[in-house]
């Protein structure tokens, strides 16, 4: 009877650990990203489906709207998706 309550306090303490890790792993931007700037993303990102507006196109709060409707539809990270519309506003 104690050989299993130690298994299973080992077990769940084992799983915690793994758990724990994949959390903060989750939270990392991925070093390929992290690597790329905004307009390196906006390029490989956006062009993927249709010609890229030029950054002077829209206006900030534009932008904002067309990255975040972006954000979903092209299934960006968050990461991706800060950073192609700080390098979209910072053109204007």
């Amino acid at each position: 009877m104690k050989n299993r309550i130690k298994i299973k306090l080992t077990l769940a303490t084992i799983a915690l650990a793994v758990a724990g890790s994949a959390m903060i792993n989750a939270c990392k931007v991925p070093e390929d990203i992290a690597n790329k700037s905004g307009a390196q993303l906006w390029g490989e990102n956006c062009n993927r489906c249709h010609n890229a507006p030029d950054p002077h196109t829209f206006s900030d709060d534009q932008w904002d709207a067309a990255v975040e409707h972006m954000h979903q539809k092209a299934i960006l990270t968050d990461a991706e998706a800060k950073k192609i519309v700080e390098f979209l506003k910072s053109a204007n």
